[in-house]
């Protein structure tokens, strides 16, 4: 009986390309689970600095503490939001093509992928997210240096230091806004 060494091939370069689906939708998985978890750190860590501030009897400089701490999960929570965004892009634009060439049926691989791209309303969602992660990570520390500079006679060095979080959370403003991905599927 003769083989058909072509078959044979690419059946094994369909297993690995599932194989690699299932890797990195299970990347993809992990860190929708962790940066879903960072906006409760950074909810959590905002109420325990508002609470040292309130429970610090007349210290707003503790809000200093606001910032760089939204600053340091927000980019974390940017960082993984965009990785899963480029798993997504990968499983539609080079996984599922190179798996539907091996097998050819309709409808295309990995329907899904492109599918929930597709609803009508996945921009206003995405405008809304965007109005999220803004007034988490960018509104709140902002209120917070609002809230310092307002409150006692602001000393010049941690003024110094209160306009360099400004600076900071506008860098990540500005990322935030870059990588809100509004464009149509």
């Amino acid at each position: 009986m003769a083989r058909d060494d072509s078959t044979d091939g690419e059946a094994v370069t369909g297993r690995l390309l599932i194989l690699e689906y299932e890797q990195v939708k299970e990347e993809q998985r992990a860190r929708i689970g962790f940066r879903d978890n960072l906006l409760y750190a950074t909810l959590a860590s905002m109420a325990a600095i508002v609470t040292l501030c309130l429970q610090g009897h007349g210290r707003p400089q503790l809000l200093l503490l606001l910032p760089p701490a939204s600053a340091l999960l927000g980019w974390a929570y940017l960082v993984n939001d965009e990785k899963i965004s480029a798993i997504g892009r990968y499983v539609r634009e080079d996984l599922g093509p190179r798996l539907g060439t091996l097998a050819p049926v309709r409808p295309p691989v990995f329907g899904w992928e492109r599918a929930h791209r597709d609803d009508g309303r996945r921009i206003s969602r995405k405008r809304f997210q965007l109005a999220a992660d803004l007034l988490l990570f960018t509104v709140a520390p902002i209120a917070a240096l609002i809230v310092y500079w307002t409150s006692e006679p602001v000393r010049a060095v941690l003024l110094a230091v209160s306009v360099a979080e400004v600076a900071l959370i506008g860098v990540l403003a500005a990322q935030i806004v870059l990588y809100a991905d509004l464009r149509r599927p």
